[in-house]
């Protein structure tokens, strides 16, 4: 496994920013010029953006070692065999897609935003039909319903993926819905920050690799880790 960080070169931040396809629904393709495959060869990273001074950054866990196709971009890359052991404490920074899925009568499933889930939970409670109808001073501040369902989405998910969070540290902010063309939603992210210690390494270091959750098309899943000194 290699991580990467794939940047634009020095002096040539126009020129990147004139190839890099912006946008959640392209930025997949896009990056797949840097780890050329054959057609219909399945997807063999995980990535994460975050944009420094209006220029994005992509930080890549792939197989292969991604190779630039211009001049206009470079790739700092190494290969990837974190060293953990159980006991080990770590700061982690992690772009999510929390969902809960569900299965209706004729068994078909479906997958829900577990904020929106909730909050069709609630009114449901209330016997309200729509969000607005519930007066502001009584119904659930969205900061707070967000921290509650992401955080519990994330706790759940702790035992496979061998870790225990430290519940004091932990941030969750960013919820950001995602819509297509016609306005439908297609997906939501939320980013989770704080401190972890790991309990199982075999399965943690099976996360580092593969992403955690959905969405990992979109940029959601990687696991971004560091060692608390």
């Amino acid at each position: 496994m290699h991580f990467s960080l794939i940047t634009p070169t020095p002096g040539h931040e126009r020129d990147a920013a004139h190839e890099w396809t912006g946008g959640a629904y392209l930025e997949h393709q896009w990056l797949w010029r840097f780890l050329p495959a054959p057609p219909g060869t399945a997807r063999s990273f995980i990535f994460r953006r975050r944009d420094v001074e209006g220029l994005p950054r992509f930080y890549v866990v792939s197989d292969g070692e991604p190779v630039a196709p211009s001049v206009h971009w470079q790739v700092q890359s190494r290969p990837y065999a974190p060293s953990l052991a159980a006991g080990d404490r770590l700061a982690f920074d992690l772009r999510a897609n929390p969902v809960v899925t569900t299965r209706n009568a004729a068994g078909k499933s479906a997958r829900h935003d577990v904020v929106m889930q909730e909050k069709t939970r609630l009114l449901h409670e209330q016997k309200l039909a729509r969000w607005a109808d519930w007066p502001a001073a009584k119904r659930p501040a969205l900061p707070d319903l967000v921290r509650r369902t992401c955080g519990q989405w994330l706790q759940a998910r702790c035992e496979r993926l061998g870790i225990a969070l430290d519940n004091g540290s932990l941030n969750i902010e960013g919820y950001e819905q995602h819509r297509g063309k016609n306005g439908e939603l297609r997906f939501s992210t939320v980013d989770f920050s704080g401190s972890l210690q790991v309990v199982d390494a075999v399965a943690l270091r099976q996360a580092l690799y593969t992403g955690i959750g959905h969405a990992k098309a979109f940029g959601c899943g990687l696991l971004l880790i560091r060692p608390i000194g």
